[in-house]
Formats: C-alpha cells, sequence, structure tokens
C-alpha cells in the first residue's frame, strides 16, 4: 500500500473466493497482517542469570580445590579454620539471608544434618565440642579432588547435580563418594551451594 507521502506498507493476506448465483466472485475470507517481527530485544534479567552447566562444573572444581587446600594448610601448620571459613563463606549460601542451606555430610552421625555455618566448620575442620563426634574432613588431608562425569539439572537461577566424586589420601588410596548438590545465585551473580548431601556407596 502507498501513502500519499510515497511510503510503502508491506502487508500479508489470505483471501477466499466464491461465485454467486450471477456467477460473480465474492470474497469469503480476508486475513490481512502486518509481517511478523523478530524480537531482537536483550534477553530479560532472568535469562541472563540462568545457571549454566558449565558454572556448575567450576563451582565443583573450586568446591574440590578447596578441601584440598585446607588440607595443605593443616600440614604446613598454618591456619586452617581461618582458610574452612572461607571456603564455607565463598561457597555456601549459609550468609544469604533468608537462604537456607540443607548440608548432610558423608561422615556425621550423631548430628547428620548441617543446617548453620558452625555445625558446618566443625565437620571440616572438627574442635567444637558440640560435635564430639567430627574429626575434621578437610584435614583427613585429601591430595586430590576428582570428579566423575555428574548428572546436571538446571532451572533458571537454580541448578542440581548429581554424581560420584573421589578423594584421594595422602597413602595414595582412593574414597569413592556420592553427591548430590544444589546451587543458586547470589545478589552478584556468584553461585552459592544450598544443598549437599553425601554418603559412602551403600554395602550390600
Amino acid at each position: 500500500f502507498t501513502k500519499t507521502d510515497g511510503s510503502v506498507v508491506k502487508v500479508e493476506y489470505s483471501f477466499g473466493y466464491i461465485r454467486d448465483d450471477e456467477g460473480k466472485l465474492r470474497i469469503n475470507l480476508h486475513h490481512s497482517s502486518l509481517p511478523f517481527a523478530v524480537d531482537n530485544a536483550a534477553p530479560s534479567a532472568d535469562d541472563a542469570m540462568a545457571i549454566t552447566r558449565d558454572e556448575v562444573l567450576e563451582a565443583q572444581r573450586v568446591w574440590g580445590e578447596g578441601i584440598v587446600a585446607i588440607g595443605k594448610v593443616f600440614t604446613q601448620g598454618g591456619d586452617y579454620t581461618a582458610r574452612a571459613t572461607e571456603h564455607i563463606n565463598s561457597l555456601y549460601a549459609y550468609s544469604m539471608e533468608g537462604q537456607q542451606v540443607l548440608f548432610k555430610p558423608t561422615l556425621a552421625a550423631e548430628t547428620p544434618f548441617r543446617g548453620d555455618f558452625e555445625s558446618a566448620l566443625s565437620y571440616f575442620v572438627g574442635k567444637n565440642e558440640k560435635y564430639a563426634e567430627d574429626n575434621g574432613f578437610a584435614i583427613a588431608p585429601f591430595t586430590a579432588v576428582r570428579w566423575e562425569e555428574p548428572e546436571v539439572v538446571t532451572q533458571g537461577t537454580s541448578a542440581l547435580a548429581m554424581g560420584h566424586y573421589h578423594f584421594t589420601k595422602t597413602d595414595g588410596s582412593v574414597v569413592k563418594v556420592e553427591y548430590s548438590f544444589g546451587y543458586i545465585r547470589d545478589d552478584e551473580g556468584k553461585l552459592r551451594i544450598n544443598l549437599h548431601h553425601s554418603s559412602l556407596p551403600f554395602s550390600g
């Protein structure tokens, strides 16, 4: 359609025709629309904050390296409690307002669930009379943590991962453990652990 100013409007159409009793064509269908315009707008904030598989794998790598680092500081006679505190504060969601962390460690029987920072720290480094069973998992120590290819489910700004990880001791022996991790994103865009369930494989 050409307007009086010379500009042209392009329109899509569908027409249907039938013949009347006098033999004249009549329109019985007329559908007219402007061409579809692709939305090239920037992704929404939710899309931009969606957690990816690669981010989960990176978070796992950092967690494993943190466990090794705590043990190394312990072996060298350093402040391993401070290193464990950094590990928890930087990776878990304990400090996020309104968030709860569900943590079930591998080697915990009397207090199997660690829903706050204090109990989580005790599990990693021990030395807390309230949790006498804790010998300090991270100060075993371990020299490596290897992750098998995990199953990862991403759901927008949250993600789940499940699989096996393998902890290498200083004598070269390896402990195979099963895990489930849950991740959310904090206000700074960093992944935080809000679920961590770890257990030894079932022995029938």
